[in-house]
């Protein structure tokens, strides 16, 4: 049978310690809820004795959370240790979890107390803890930069007075996966009484290698593992759960004999959720929870997924929440997966129409990060409409300003002939259009003009859709760009050709 590996998640306590990262008692408890959903098992839900608002939150969601264990941190002080008791009594299940710096460095200038004080300390207020709960959690701070004979004296005095979890930090994220696991395997050989207590990790990311040395002191024994969603926290974070819990599940060939409570499938969702409320923005490369971690613009990567999505793809994006993964259409798409998205919106369009289509796509992905697919609608729609084109635009180039009376000089081919002629006008596009009135012979009248974003960003394609009346006759046009002025002389011309 697999072994259980138990997600303590400080989202709620490290996690807001980050700069900036402040959540009010509601918007903790929101996340706490998701948390439990999640099937996190122990929340940490805050530091009650920092503050009135901090111990408040943490006392709401022990009254709230059901299913998932709560727990509040507290220094190696009574009065921490008593606000921490007082704000988890009532509930169902609780934890207190103590620390206490023991690094050499933390000695010297934090505490400036000998090692014998320290491991008295340790004893006297783990006790303390234990006679207010069953369920306490003891942390040697700033374990991985402590001598070793040392930590596994503290961590021994600590679970002779009733701790029944002992968590290694990487507090300053400065070990690496061999350091980190011979910690802990050093941990198991050292120290006597072990086998009474559950030993836990928890990795900050200075290094990058908080999920690293996770997942190496899971391999050496660690049977609990700290992380926060979206990997926030102090500096440059913890470890990320969502990374921690899908590399377990997804290296089955290597962890296949651990297992966790995480419903996987809700991964997104509190992502997203401590995202919004945090205000911290999740990096589009971000493993798991990117907005880029399972879409493929490389044409050669979209037609080997478009045959079989394991080729790049590790993991099922359903698994963390997710309907399926993109195929992000730019300047390094290809046709397979052009074609397959022109089919998906309805299109059905021979060899011959799809490679028209190819050419204006990659002419347009040359001028803006992503196509969407309002893009390629509009891009078939304006290559139907120019299939029977007497005139056709081949450039136009616009002289304006606020201080000056625009001027604009457009080259369209004609009847086969290529013709230049430039106009003024009451504006840009006014001019554009009495510059091809000169190249016709005729002059229109414009009834409408509407200009629309057909897709997001700064870099959206704008559809311009004009109405005109010539004599008798009236036609309508529509064009598409991201230069306005260029979309605008299409609609223009689009129009012209209906009446010609």
């Amino acid at each position: 049978m697999s072994e259980k590996i138990i997600i303590f998640d400080t989202t709620l306590r490290d996690g807001e310690q980050a700069p900036g990262a402040s959540l009010t008692s509601e918007q903790k408890t929101e996340v706490a809820y998701q948390l439990e959903k999640l099937g996190v098992d122990v929340i940490e839900a805050g530091f009650p004795v920092a503050s009135p608002d901090d111990f408040n939150a943490v006392s709401i969601i022990s009254r709230r959370i059901k299913n998932s264990a709560v727990c509040g941190l507290a220094r190696c002080l009574g009065r921490d240790i008593d606000a921490a008791y007082n704000a988890l009594k009532k509930a169902k299940h609780f934890r207190i979890h103590i620390f206490l710096a023991t690094s050499k460095i933390h000695l010297k200038y934090k505490f400036k107390k000998a090692e014998d004080e320290i491991v008295s300390i340790a004893k006297r207020m783990t006790k303390m803890a234990r006679n207010l709960c069953d369920d306490i959690e003891f942390s040697p701070e700033d374990a991985t930069r402590t001598d070793r004979d040392f930590l596994f004296r503290v961590v021994e005095a600590a679970i002779s007075k009733g701790a029944r979890t002992i968590n290694i930090p990487d507090t300053v994220g400065y070990s690496y996966p061999q350091e980190f696991s011979s910690i802990i395997t050093g941990i198991f050989n050292n120290v006597s009484n072990i086998n009474k207590a559950v030993i836990s990790v928890h990795c900050h990311n200075d290094l990058g290698l908080a999920v690293a040395n996770s997942l190496s002191a899971v391999l050496g024994g660690a049977r609990q593992v700290h992380c926060t969603i979206n990997g926030i926290g102090e500096r440059a974070g913890n470890a990320s759960l969502e990374e921690f819990v899908m590399a377990l599940k997804t290296r089955k060939d290597v962890f296949g004999g651990f297992r966790t409570s995480i419903n996987t499938k809700e991964i997104y969702r509190s992502s997203r959720l401590v995202s919004k409320l945090t205000g911290f923005v999740v990096p589009p490369n971000k493993a798991i929870v990117g907005r880029n971690a399972f879409r493929h613009e490389a044409g050669i990567h979209q037609d080997a997924i478009l045959k079989k999505r394991t080729t790049y793809e590790i993991m099922d994006p359903k698994d963390i929440g997710l309907i399926k993964s993109e195929l992000v259409l730019g300047k390094h798409s290809g046709r397979h997966a052009l074609a397959s998205r022109l089919k998906n919106l309805g299109f059905k369009l021979d060899k011959k129409r799809v490679e028209v289509v190819f050419k204006r796509f990659k002419d347009l992905a040359d001028k803006k990060k992503e196509v969407f697919d309002d893009d390629l609608i509009a891009l078939v729609e304006e290559e139907t409409r120019q299939k029977r084109k007497v005139l056709e635009m081949v450039s136009v180039k616009v002289v304006t300003g606020t201080e000056i009376i625009p001027n604009a000089t457009v080259k369209v081919k004609y009847k086969g002939k290529v013709y230049e002629f430039s106009s003024t006008g009451d504006g840009p596009v006014d001019a554009c259009y009495r510059a091809i009135d000169k190249v016709i012979g005729r002059h229109a009248k414009l009834l409408t003009y509407k200009l629309d974003a057909i897709t997001r960003g700064k870099d959206a394609q704008g559809m311009v859709s004009v109405e005109i009346k010539y004599g008798n006759r009236t036609a309508s046009g529509k064009g598409s760009s991201t230069d306005i002025l260029e979309a605008s002389t299409k609609a223009y011309i689009d129009a012209l050709n209906k009446i010609i």
